[in-house]
């Protein structure tokens, strides 16, 4: 059931999708535009991560501690990826192996190597202030 929203509801969003998520590998779709790193953002900050989340587009993955340095997880965005095996140069299976979060933007980039228990979370926009977000 798509849940509609705006900017100032994000945290009811976040916690509904921690809920939700039957996976700690979340697949954000989504138009560019369509809110994925603010979301991500809010996650990482409701898991207890830093506030300054932001995304990882010119270094690919972005690494995120807990406040006792404990490693949260990870948030790739393969928006400037050409071929999908590049993923195997960034050692992306190593990441996929440890008990820790995977943000992961454009998702449709990688679709060979994505886990098979992958959690997908579809964004659109409905106008200028409001998305809808859906499971």
């Amino acid at each position: 059931m798509p849940i509609t929203y705006q900017q100032n509801q994000i945290a009811e969003v976040v916690k509904t999708v921690l809920k939700t998520a039957s996976s700690k590998t979340l697949c954000f779709y989504g138009p560019m535009g369509a809110g994925k790193t603010t979301l991500i953002k809010a996650l990482v900050k409701e898991l207890g991560g830093p506030d300054n989340a932001s995304s990882p587009t010119f270094g690919i993955v972005n690494e995120y501690h807990t406040n006792d340095g404990a490693v949260l997880g990870y948030h790739f965005d393969f928006y400037r990826l050409e071929d999908e095996t590049e993923v195997l140069d960034l050692g992306f299976e190593d990441y996929l192996n440890q008990d820790v979060w995977i943000f992961i933007e454009w998702p449709e980039k990688i679709k060979s190597f994505l886990p098979e228990d992958a959690f997908d979370i579809h964004i659109e926009i409905k106008d200028f202030e409001t998305r809808e977000i859906s499971f």
